[in-house]
């Protein structure tokens, strides 16, 4: 076809990171030791454009992406296009107000563009929330992406599937132009709800709707790492004082306390006690592994005490405050997220920036329970 370059075997594949963020993506093509090359990212804020250059040594471009022309693009000469636009036009907690969003412009207007290029890309990755998959805006990303003759495979995933004990389902595309191909046909213009089928088994997950079934989510969550894994402190036995001996737990890439402040500041405050332990309800059955799984708007609560959740809704709040919850610190977030071991902030990002940008603005608090050991799960 016209227009198509490949890079041969040496030659790195050269890609664009639209929304870099703090680089969450440029990790991954790193972790999965794909030969590429970032030729630039693209993102509008600046405290993430200071994480991304602390860590990547290169800042992304922080105009507007909106004026970026069809030449512009094709000045970079890439093969790749990474694109994680902003979600808040499909969130469930958000206004839904879909391509008439003005934060879904962009999106529209960069894949608008490609068909206007003369060296197109050859392969897209497309990241968003649940709810990207039924929205106007991915229609239209649809017809776009057809008419430039590319064929897409699309997935619903979740930390949990590939062990992580976090649940945060995810849309996820993935395309290639003709006449490049993937390797099982099959899941062509199909939307997958687990991992399976990309490893030759569950083709039953090849569904164009519907939920996971629950035998492949028990399957998931008893998969999953132990979440004690996954943090820099812990408390090490019953009896003792939070405030003055929780342990530091030598994790990848731990963060010492003294960079940011005391852990006093993790605790989470009696008035937020107050105001949300009532509906700070928690749920357990075999498969959940006796931990206890709480959905809260904009927030996740790790209960491990069977004794916690069997007690009476009038006592929450003092059964809480006992137990002295605790938010997860960034770089327990940061772990979450499978960021490496080497990646940190730069010591001028305030705490909350930290929470505000690794997270995007999701709210995790850990409650800890002195009697039961910390085994899985953190969910939202």
């Amino acid at each position: 076809m016209e227009g198509l370059s490949k890079p041969g075997e040496e030659e790195p594949w050269r890609v664009l990171e639209f929304y870099s963020g703090i680089g969450g993506m440029r990790y991954s093509i790193m972790k999965a030791g794909v030969n590429a090359t970032m030729v630039e990212a693209f993102d509008i804020n600046d405290t993430a454009n200071d994480v991304y250059q602390h860590n990547f040594g290169h800042r992304p471009f922080q105009g507007n992406i909106q004026t970026l022309s069809a030449a512009d693009l094709d000045s970079y000469g890439a093969h790749v296009w990474l694109l994680s636009p902003p979600c808040e036009p499909y969130t469930r907690q958000g206004l839904q107000k879909d391509s008439n969003d003005a934060r879904a412009s962009s999106f529209l207007k960069i894949l608008e563009l490609m068909p206007q290029t003369s060296q197109p890309p050859v392969m897209l990755f497309v990241e968003n929330v649940v709810g990207f998959e039924t929205s106007d805006t991915h229609r239209r990303m649809a017809e776009i992406l057809e008419k430039a003759h590319f064929v897409t495979q699309e997935f619903i995933l979740s930390p949990l599937h590939f062990g992580v004990p976090y649940s945060r389902p995810r849309y996820f595309c993935l395309a290639k132009r003709k006449p490049l191909s993937f390797q099982n046909p099959l899941l062509n213009q199909q939307l997958i709800r687990a991992p399976g089928p990309l490893f030759g088994h569950n083709e039953s997950m090849i569904v164009a709707g519907g939920n996971e079934p629950q035998g492949s989510l028990d399957e998931s969550l008893q998969a999953c790492e132990p979440v004690e894994r996954f943090l820099e402190f812990k408390h090490p036995s019953n009896g003792v004082e939070p405030e003055s001996s929780w342990l530091h737990i030598n994790v990848p890439g731990a963060l010492e306390i003294s960079a940011i402040g005391s852990l006093e500041q993790y605790f989470v405050p009696l008035s937020l006690l107050e105001r949300w332990g009532n509906a700070m309800d928690a749920t357990v059955d075999a498969s959940s592994l006796s931990n206890g799984l709480l959905r809260l708007p904009q927030q996740a609560i790790i209960v491990h005490s069977m004794d916690y959740m069997q007690r009476r809704a009038e006592d929450k709040i003092e059964s809480l405050e006992g137990l002295r919850p605790r938010y997860f610190t960034p770089r327990e977030v940061a772990n979450l997220h499978s960021f490496p071991e080497n990646f940190n902030f730069p010591r001028h990002i305030s705490l909350r920036q930290r929470y505000t940008i690794i997270t995007c603005s999701m709210l995790l608090i850990f409650v800890y329970s002195y009697t039961y050991p910390p085994t899985v799960k953190s969910l939202y």
